[in-house]
């Protein structure tokens, strides 16, 4: 069992070493259809492509310029997807798809980290970039107990997010989880990366209902969700970008407000 894990773990990891061909070939390209499991069950999901859509662009005013406009490796089927790539860091499919996964999680951290800014401050007074250090902090554990607590727990889980990109639902299985019975909590319910859905992750849903006992995604509902999120998480990840400038003055974001 071990090894079986060892295996899992080391297979993508020496993946992510391939050329970009390989890489390619490693992760695909998404594919129509796609298989989720509930309960020993097994689902097709049939996703739906935007790219026959009309693309966006993120100057609407202006026409022409090539591919600093309108790049034609961006199709506009992802959402937020307004043709904005003067670096053409997505002309690789298998890359382009890493790179929404690392703006998607990024994102999700950058708004989590905002809103603790403004709470946190609001609450204690103390600003955010000084709460570590002040002496009137609650801190029940030393630094090091923290900090191996913390790459110990974030390791796993960002090593089963790692594992499951390379190969999707390998961790919605008895032994990839401490406790078999929570095995199916980290099963794909939409079939969409990035987007896992299901009672665990949807618990209010959202984006889909709960019939049967098994989570049925809504695809209208989860295609206006994921818009909405990939906008707000631009947003914050820009927003901590300032509040790192305000910090290397002293400022703070409720300061810049008056607040």
């Amino acid at each position: 069992m071990a090894v079986a894990a060892t295996s899992a773990i080391a297979s993508p990891l020496r993946s992510s070493l391939l050329p970009g061909s390989k890489l390619k070939q490693q992760l695909g390209t998404p594919a129509s259809h796609l298989s989720t499991y509930h309960a020993g069950v097994r689902r097709q999901l049939v996703v739906v492509s935007a790219a026959g859509a009309a693309k966006k662009s993120w100057i609407p005013g202006v026409r022409g310029g090539g591919n600093f406009i309108d790049p034609e490796w961006l199709d506009g089927s992802l959402p937020g997807d307004y043709g904005f790539d003067p670096l053409g860091l997505g002309k690789d499919p298998a890359f382009l798809k890493w790179y929404r996964e690392a703006e998607l999680i990024h994102g999700r951290w950058a708004m989590a980290a905002v809103v603790g800014i403004f709470v946190g401050q609001a609450w204690s007074g103390v600003p955010w970039f000084e709460a570590g250090a002040d002496p009137g902090a609650i801190a029940p554990f030393s630094f090091g107990s923290l900090l191996g607590t913390q790459l110990l727990l974030m390791g796993w889980v960002e090593g089963k997010r790692w594992v499951d990109f390379y190969n999707p639902d390998s961790q919605s299985v008895d032994w990839a989880t401490p406790w078999s019975r929570t095995a199916e909590n980290f099963a794909n319910a939409t079939g969409e990366q990035g987007y896992p859905g299901g009672k665990f992750f949807d618990p209010l849903g959202f984006a889909g209902t709960i019939e049967n006992g098994q989570y049925i995604p809504d695809v209208e509902k989860l295609e206006r969700l994921k818009l909405a999120e990939i906008k707000h998480a631009r947003i914050a990840m820009l927003a901590m970008l300032i509040f790192y400038f305000e910090a290397g003055q002293g400022k703070t974001p409720l300061g810049a407000l008056g607040l």
